[in-house]
């Protein structure tokens, strides 16, 4: 895992606490963040965790991260979606 990657981890686990725990100024500040680790890393980021991270499917992106494959499709339409959609 990249150096990114590994801010990208520390912040949406940071981020999933602060929900948690109901720290609003915390889930603002780490969102900011998750957000400009997307403007600036976009183009050297894997798909599937840019698609999260647009999509602020936070807990997916962590499964992603963690090397999880068996992240749940969701209503986005991932191939599952798509497929049932045809």
């Amino acid at each position: 895992m990249g150096r990114m990657e590994t801010q990208i981890k520390d912040s949406l686990i940071t981020l999933l606490d602060a929900i948690k725990t109901s720290n609003g100024a915390a889930v603002v500040e780490q969102m900011e963040k998750l957000d400009g680790f997307l403007a600036q890393g976009r183009n050297g980021l894997h798909p599937q965790l840019v698609h999260f991270l647009e999509k602020r499917s936070y807990a997916k992106a962590v499964m992603f991260l963690g090397g999880e494959s068996d992240i749940p499709v969701g209503i986005c339409g991932g191939r599952a979606g798509r497929a049932a959609g045809n």
